[in-house]
């Protein structure tokens, strides 16, 4: 399951973009690939699990 606070958008910042681009509701701001793999729950990760910004933003420690 995809993290809810995931969004792609293809404008932001002042900018217009050819691919949409990952983005993190929580922090209002793009995230690396890196980061949108944990949040789309690819190569075994789990946002729940792995994701800092969700586990405090859900008051998880």
């Amino acid at each position: 399951m995809t993290c809810p606070h995931l969004e792609y958008r293809e404008e932001g910042d002042g900018r217009e973009f050819d691919t949409a681009r990952a983005y993190c509701t929580i922090t209002e701001e793009f995230v690396q690939p890196m980061r949108a793999d944990v949040c789309n729950d690819r190569y075994d990760l789990d946002h729940a699990a792995h994701c800092e910004i969700f586990r405090e933003h859900e008051g998880e420690s």
